[in-house]
């Protein structure tokens, strides 16, 4: 892994970049739009690229880290690959959804692969199968991480219950949660569940959806520190061990995400952010999945 990002080990024994590129909003983005966020964030010195089979966007991913990768003198194990079974496969499709991701990318291993979210799609949240395909999925990706084919393993949107579920009957513990975080979303017992068994916490949605940018504390907080509202969401996050995964596809912004490591937010200030935690959850809300 070549960055000069500071980076959390996973218990996997792989260190991971804090700073990683999410790709959700890169759906209908043409070739060279792609191309260009790629190359701007390689540039930037993001290394970790976050990707989903529901993202569309594997195939596009793939083809252009191959393409823009030697450009920036770097290879396949240079950079972090991240992406997610599709929730209509969970179950006993899991397999068939794994290997489809895999074939997408075309990068020969995924060093990060997740059950994107603890439903199953047609299911309802309430449906007594769901744990059941969650299990069954986790079965599957703890077989192709035995293979060497999926680095590491994890999941995305599992709540404390979902969590403590998963790793009281897994046979290989989850490398990884990936969930919502932010000021108004601090994750007290989410964060506590994953310290306790060794679990990396990511997040995602570090700008509430955009919305986080105008608040009046955190743009206060910016101006003092002379620094960007998304910086200073990022930084929150970052210096408190958290990696994060930015969405964005232009290049400029993209460039600016990435300017996180060079400044450190002030006790009163972190503290400051931290005071404005209700709850609120600006993505879909999981915990009415049995």
């Amino acid at each position: 892994m070549s960055s000069t990002a500071p980076s959390v080990l996973l218990n996997t024994g792989v260190q991971m970049p804090l700073l990683g590129l999410g790709t959700g909003t890169y759906r209908l983005l043409s070739p060279e739009d792609f191309y260009l966020a790629v190359d701007a964030a390689l540039a930037a010195g993001y290394r970790v690229f976050d990707s989903a089979a529901v993202y569309q966007n594997e195939v596009q991913l793939g083809r252009t880290l191959k393409e823009v990768l030697p450009k920036h003198g770097l290879t396949r194990e240079d950079i972090f690959i991240t992406s997610k079974l599709d929730p209509k496969d969970q179950g006993e499709r899991a397999m068939e959804g794994a290997l489809h991701s895999l074939s997408q990318l075309d990068l020969g291993y995924i060093d990060l692969y997740l059950i994107h979210e603890p439903r199953t799609e047609g299911l309802e949240v309430t449906d007594q199968r769901n744990p059941g395909n969650r299990a069954q999925s986790w079965a599957t990706l703890e077989e192709l991480h035995a293979q060497g084919k999926l680095k590491a393993i994890g999941v995305s949107n599992y709540t404390p219950a979902h969590m403590r579920e998963l790793l009281q009957s897994c046979k290989t513990p989850p490398a990884l949660l990936q969930v919502e975080f932010h000021p108004r979303l601090c994750q007290t017992e989410l964060r506590s569940v994953c310290h306790e068994y060794g679990v990396c916490f990511q997040a995602f949605s570090s700008l509430g959806k955009g919305d986080l940018v105008t608040n009046p504390v955190v743009m206060e907080v910016a101006k003092n520190c002379e620094r960007t509202p998304a910086q200073v969401l990022l930084r929150w996050a970052v210096q408190q061990g958290v990696p994060v995964i930015p969405k964005s596809s232009n290049p400029d912004r993209i460039k600016d995400n990435a300017k996180i490591f060079d400044f450190t937010l002030s006790d009163t200030d972190m503290d400051r952010l931290s005071s404005l935690d209700c709850g609120h959850k600006y993505d879909w809300d999981s915990s009415e999945v049995v």
